[in-house]
């Protein structure tokens, strides 16, 4: 599917030490280029990601192709082979090649391996294959590895975590990331439609929302229509819609404990007023609060007014 192609691209263009060292399963990795994926040849082929790289003493390529799902036209293990040979052919260095399985039911049959059997013509190219969802996430969340987050909500959880509380942990994690206004809301965009794997479209945006992330990833992500042409648009403006109402609501419930805290300061001393404002802060029931501020207008001293306050307590 293009738009989990695209937002795994992005990425791994962004953090190429990052993704490098996750599937080499090495540090001692030095990025030398992101290469073009185009493999010129008679038939023009394009890879996921290509990076040239340092590594033991030598030049290598590190290949990877990301799949949503398992391969249908063309099996995967033909696919990786054609891969191989081409890019052995065109660029005359080792080759290093990967398939990441995003989805958690995909890639279950793929042994990382293309094998033809004829006995007097075999011929063996080998791969590594490697299934989110098998890997440990909370390595992920606490590795420092911050490319790699955004496809954290699609691995393993920690054992006693409900899916949400992984989620939300991932997305808080995501957001502590030191990153410019823009390039956060393109991490937090992806990793939210690439969380449409796992999870249902209404549970990402309603942490999202809660989290108060919602407005900004739609109004600076580049992968905003993504996550509406995902089937979350509904569940979007849903959020959008709660968070507008939640702000009109709470700006008039601070509106009218200002105008209690004003009418009791006016009509009787301020200070010694101000013993209930700590109390009238916490009150977020409006029914409560009209109340109160009638009271605060009306009686005629604040005794009388704390008995109404100590009344609806």
């Amino acid at each position: 599917m293009a738009e989990y192609d695209t937002i795994s691209k992005h990425l791994i263009q962004t953090y190429p030490a990052d993704f490098v060292r996750f599937t080499l399963g090495r540090a001692d990795v030095e990025i030398r280029a992101i290469l073009d994926p185009e493999i010129p040849r008679v038939e023009t082929r394009l890879t996921d990601s290509l990076i040239r790289v340092w590594i033991d003493g030598e030049e290598v390529l590190v290949h990877t192709e990301f799949q949503t799902t398992d391969s249908r036209d063309t099996p995967m293990p033909i696919r990786m082979a054609s891969y191989i040979i081409r890019l052995i052919e065109y660029y005359g260095l080792p080759v290093y090649s990967h398939v990441i399985y995003l989805r958690p039911d995909a890639g279950r049959r793929d042994e990382g391996l293309y094998l033809q059997k004829h006995p007097d013509y075999p011929v063996v190219v080998r791969y590594k294959v490697i299934r989110l969802n098998e890997i440990d996430g909370q390595d992920i969340v606490e590795g420092g590895h911050p490319g790699l987050l955004p496809f954290a909500p699609l691995m393993k959880r920690p054992a006693g975590m409900t899916s949400e509380e992984w989620l939300r942990q991932c997305i808080r994690r995501s957001d502590a990331v030191s990153l410019a206004q823009a390039e956060k809301a393109n991490f937090l965009g992806g990793l939210a439609v690439l969380s449409g794997l796992a999870y249902d479209p209404n549970t990402i945006t309603s942490i999202i929302s809660q989290e108060g992330l919602m407005d900004a990833i739609m109004r600076e992500s580049s992968f905003a229509q993504y996550l509406k042409e995902l089937g979350v648009k509904q569940g979007i403006e849903q959020g959008i819609e709660q968070g507008i109402e939640q702000g009109i609501e709470q700006g008039i419930e601070r509106g009218i404990q200002e105008s209690i805290r004003e009418a009791l300061a006016v009509r009787f001393d301020a200070g010694v007023a101000g013993q209930f404002a700590d109390r009238i802060a916490v009150i977020d029931d409006l029914q409560r609060l009209k109340q109160l501020h009638r009271a605060a207008v009306q009686v005629n001293n604040l005794a009388a007014f704390q008995r109404v306050l100590d009344a609806e307590a």
